[in-house]
């Protein structure tokens, strides 16, 4: 299968950063939990001497385990059930190497490559690590020799904007900022006339959490989506939301959640190196359809990392 590298700042065999020349090791790194909790469990399951109904019953119980959630384990098993019919396989080392094929393809999207200039939107509930992910992903542009601002549109959580700042001078952007309270679409339409007057390749939008207060919520949500459409019509706009790896399933309704106000382009799942509940990644992808597109592995800058669904599979197997 032909790998598909996400966007402009992907191809880290051309990169001289390290994190980058030694994606798959890191992946194997920060996923060392997971691999713990599923791969050992693929492992056992694989170890039967038939494809009977034990054998299916105990790898549905080692995929939901992993928190891949009763949808996507069910539509993966019914789909290797036929694959092995049709293709009359018997032997289980044969059987997991279809396995891994179903699943990768499952995760796995060409995503058309950024063009600039650039507005994303980051959604996400208040705890998910949504700040540190923005600071992250604008030092990722940031040493790809990009432009970046950050619109600080999260105007109601106390210290939202002086946490966002102090990221944004880490990572070598600008920062637009209103007092707390105001309006977060006047943020957001400031720094876009900030980044047209500077010509600026990425803008970064920081949004609020609150889900205590949901329909406030979507309508901000819409409110900044249309100053976005109306200020840069033709701009290359993408939302994110980002996602706590070690919540498992509860993700998933994070993501009906924001995508009912606008369509989530992509998901950037958090503290992926603490979890052993990586299969939600398969979870999210295969019931929403939606990729994951970064990877959060550790705490410092430069410990986001686009994901790779071909290096993920590999990495839980190995």
């Amino acid at each position: 299968m032909i790998k598909h590298f996400i966007y402009e700042v992907i191809p880290y065999y051309k990169m001289e950063n390290n994190i980058f020349m030694g994606l798959f090791t890191s992946l194997k790194k920060f996923l060392s939990k997971t691999r713990e909790n599923l791969g050992r469990k693929l492992f056992e399951v694989f170890k039967a001497k038939s494809l009977d109904e034990d054998f299916y019953e105990d790898l549905e119980i080692a995929m939901v385990s992993a928190d891949m959630g009763i949808t996507a384990t069910q539509s993966i098993i019914e789909e290797l059930k036929e694959t092995l019919y049709r293709k009359k396989i018997t032997a289980p080392e044969i059987a997991k190497k279809e396995l891994k094929r179903i699943m990768l393809e499952s995760i796995d999207y060409e995503i058309p490559p950024y063009t600039y200039p650039l507005v994303i939107l980051v959604a996400g509930v208040n705890g998910v690590g949504k700040t540190t992910a923005i600071g992250k992903l604008g030092k990722l542009f940031v040493s790809q020799g990009k432009s970046v601002i950050v619109a600080a549109a999260d105007t109601f959580r106390a210290a939202a904007s002086d946490q966002l700042e102090v990221w944004a001078q880490r990572a070598g952007m600008r920062l637009v900022k209103h007092s707390e309270g105001s309006d977060p679409a006047a943020v957001v339409f400031d720094a876009i006339s900030s980044a047209k007057a500077h010509k600026t390749d990425v803008i970064l939008v920081d949004t609020a959490g609150r889900l205590h207060n949901k329909k406030n919520l979507m309508e901000e949500l819409k409110k900044i989506n249309r100053v976005v459409l109306r200020e840069l019509p033709n701009a290359d706009q993408r939302n994110y939301i980002v996602l706590d790896a070690t919540t498992g399933q509860n993700a998933v309704s994070q993501v009906d959640i924001f995508d009912e106000a606008i369509d989530i382009d992509g998901i950037i799942l958090t503290k992926m190196d603490g979890t052993a509940k990586g299969g939600v990644v398969l979870a999210i992808s295969a019931e929403l359809e939606i990729p994951v597109v970064y990877a959060g592995i550790g705490e410092k800058i430069d410990d986001l990392i686009p994901f790779d669904a071909e290096d993920f599979i590999e990495a839980i197997f190995a």
